[in-house]
């Protein structure tokens, strides 16, 4: 099952006396993920490189690393930790001293993997029967999420990875629009 963050998280290193900011979002969107970057960019620093996932969509950018040493590891990092509906900025400080392609590499891949280890997530697991699918699937779509869909003998299983901040109002918008048919779990 997809996770994704339940709140922001900011995680900072010096690493051969570069200086690297990571910041990690819960996004709902691409629109959003972009507009998170371009808020959060640090215009005074020497590179601010990122990787965001949302769904099916990603995207990375090395800002000027070494093409795949900044934007990719960053990718690699959200993807491994199971996460969706994530952005993560990574913004580096040149201390001096030059860290080589795999020495970049660990460093922007590790600051965010550890940003996002420190993260709490969020999933979001729900049962509806046969008759409410089609419902569920016009809630989704007007949210603009996507989930995982398992086929049970009671109905269909629906995971979900939402910000902590729209768990309560989706749930509510869950159980109106299928009346209360829904078993959350």
């Amino acid at each position: 099952m997809r996770l994704t963050l339940a709140e922001p998280v900011v995680h900072e290193e010096v690493i051969q006396k570069s200086r690297f900011i990571a910041k990690a979002v819960p996004v709902a969107s691409e629109e959003e993920a972009l507009a998170f970057l371009e808020a959060h960019r640090e215009p005074e620093a020497t590179h601010n490189c990122y990787a965001y996932k949302v769904g099916p969509l990603y995207r990375f950018f090395d800002d000027g690393e070494p093409a795949g040493t900044a934007g990719k590891p960053i990718l690699h990092a959200i993807e491994a930790q199971g996460l969706d509906r994530v952005a993560v900025l990574v913004v580096r400080y040149f201390g001096g001293v030059k860290l080589g392609a795999g020495g970049l590499v660990r460093a922007y891949g590790g600051v965010a993997a550890e940003a996002l280890r420190r993260g709490r997530k969020v999933p979001l697991a729900f049962v509806v029967p046969f008759a409410e699918v089609g419902r569920v699937h016009a809630l989704l779509q007007k949210w603009g999420h996507g989930a995982e869909e398992i086929y049970l003998p009671e109905g269909v299983r629906f995971q979900l990875a939402l910000p902590e901040g729209e768990r309560e109002a989706f749930l509510k918008a869950l159980q109106d629009a299928t009346r209360g048919r829904v078993v959350e779990g």
